[in-house]
């Protein structure tokens, strides 16, 4: 399948080296060196990827991660030269699924771009064999096989990330999955900082579901359960 990444840059360099080595890996790359022009690319067509630099000229990369998130749920990587968790955690809260610090080794960029692209592979993949298996807690039901999650019977738009958490809390109902699990469940292959990361998805998950629906229980110092 050939993917079409989106990279947004505005060092010509690190542009040129990043689109060097993904195309060695034969995908097709969109270059943007500010933000005008990267909103203008996601008006016009859909994505697999984005691939971000926090700061451009004109709007910054959490403005543009976040306009994307008001259309598609594609996986976002955030490029930032801060090493601090305040600032990769700002990223996630705008809805990027990953970040990579600068300076960054080529191969590992593409190693994380060759992951989200995986995960969300696995995600879209929907079985044509009936109507799978739903998990239900009070008004909200989950089909683990179309990949739909409705409230009320309204269908609600879940990025893969939190699909997963909220599938696995819904597997367990009542008992408490600890954060730390929950973590390696998304991200099984990274050395992600894990303070927060989790709840900041938690978060989202639960702004979707409506206030009504406050349906995931934290338990501090542990994790989270349904009910």
């Amino acid at each position: 399948m050939d993917y079409s990444i989106l990279v947004v840059e505005d060092d010509e360099k690190i542009l040129d080296l990043i689109e060097i080595y993904l195309k060695n890996e034969d995908y097709i790359i969109k270059r943007a060196t500010s933000s005008e022009q990267a909103l203008k690319y996601i008006k016009e067509k859909e994505f697999d990827l984005a691939i971000l630099d926090i700061m451009l000229p004109g709007e910054n990369g959490y403005y543009i991660c976040a306009k994307i998130r008001e259309s598609y749920n594609y996986p976002i990587i955030m490029l930032t030269a801060k090493d601090d968790e305040s600032s990769k955690i700002k990223g996630l809260t705008f809805g990027a699924d990953d970040y990579v610090t600068k300076p960054f080794l080529p191969g590992e960029l593409v190693a994380r771009v060759k992951a989200q692209l995986r995960r969300y592979n696995n995600y879209n993949l929907k079985t044509k064999e009936g109507t799978g298996n739903i998990l239900t807690y009070q008004n909200v039901d989950l089909n683990i096989k179309s990949r739909e999650v409705l409230v009320d019977g309204q269908e609600i738009d879940l990025t893969p990330i939190e699909f997963i958490i909220l599938k696995s809390l819904l597997e367990k109902k009542s008992e408490v999955l600890e954060s730390e699990d929950l973590f390696y469940k998304i991200y099984p292959d990274e050395y992600y900082i894990k303070n927060n990361t989790v709840s900041v998805h938690i978060r989202h998950i639960r702004e979707k579901l409506g206030e009504k629906n406050n349906i995931i229980t934290t338990v501090w110092g542990v994790g989270y359960k349904i009910g």
